[in-house]
């Protein structure tokens, strides 16, 4: 290969970090959100992430909020890094059937909640003020998609359902039907307490029209312009009031989701992302790309 590309300063910067000595070609990584908010500030793995992040030719981050908090704690490497804002591009055609994995009435205001249970991604969040929405509008569906990558987080969100019918977990979804689960909801949540950029479920759902309800975080508030594009919230209170706008109101998440869809249409293709990482590789290898 002409360089070695790693995704993840920690998990796989390591063992990319090697083989690019080993071979004496160019290192290319790209730190997440995990390498930024966590593993960078954690006594046992900030030695090896600074050791990776050091020893690359080039960095990349997906958003400027990741790329200053990196810069504040490892000032030399400015010169080194550059954003790749994220695109979206998911496979349609494929149905996923969620009448045969969770039969719902007609009436029903299903909320969405993709992503990898674990603790970053504060799967119990949403339980407390849906459930109190719940008593209300029984037509509150909340829906876990995602593999329990954190086995801590994933018992506990399991102990919490098996209490409330009107949430499930179901597990993975295989990325060809992602899009199809999506487009069957009316909410799209993000309850993050932090992002590497921009999530890929905020991303996913506005691309594809829905309503988003996401969390007031720097990688959010890239992509959601609070009641323009999608809904911001701070805290409990505030995630219980603008879900109870959005279930009752299906012409606001029409409005909220044709503006996300647009945003994401307009701002965000792929061919920018791709554009992106070809500019970083040329400044490294003499071989056109």
């Amino acid at each position: 290969p002409a360089l070695i590309h790693a995704f993840h300063a920690y998990r796989t910067g390591p063992l990319a970090l090697r083989l690019a000595r080993r071979t004496a070609i160019p290192l290319v990584v790209t730190f997440t959100g995990t390498d930024a908010n966590h593993d960078l500030f954690d006594a046992e793995r900030a030695p090896l992430v600074r050791q990776v992040l050091e020893g690359a030719a080039r960095l990349t981050a997906f958003h400027t909020s990741i790329a200053d908090r990196v810069t504040r704690v490892l000032p030399d490497l400015r010169g080194r890094l550059v954003v790749v804002p994220q695109s979206v591009s998911l496979p349609r055609g494929v149905t996923f059937d969620l009448r045969a994995r969770w039969p719902l009435p007609a009436q029903t205001a299903l909320f969405v909640f993709p992503a990898g249970i674990r603790a970053v991604k504060n799967p119990g969040f949403p339980l407390g003020p849906l459930g109190r929405l719940v008593r209300h509008l029984p037509e509150i569906h909340l829906l876990y998609a995602g593999p329990l990558l954190d086995p801590g987080a994933g018992e506990a969100l399991l102990r919490s359902l098996a209490a409330r019918p009107w949430a499930r977990h179901i597990g993975t979804v295989p990325h060809t039907q992602m899009a199809s689960l999506l487009s069957q909801a009316d909410v799209v949540l993000n309850c993050s307490v932090s992002e590497g950029g921009m999530a890929n479920s905020v991303l996913e759902g506005l691309a594809l029209g829905r309503a988003v309800l996401a969390s007031d975080i720097d990688g959010n508030r890239s992509l959601i312009d609070d009641g323009l594009t999608g809904f911001l919230f701070r805290d409990e209170a505030e995630f219980e009031r603008r879900a109870a706008e959005l279930a009752r109101d299906p012409g606001l998440r029409e409005r909220l989701g044709r503006a996300g869809r647009e945003l994401v249409a307009r701002r965000y293709p792929p061919e920018r992302e791709i554009e992106g990482y070809r500019d970083v590789y040329r400044q490294l290898v003499a071989v056109p790309i």
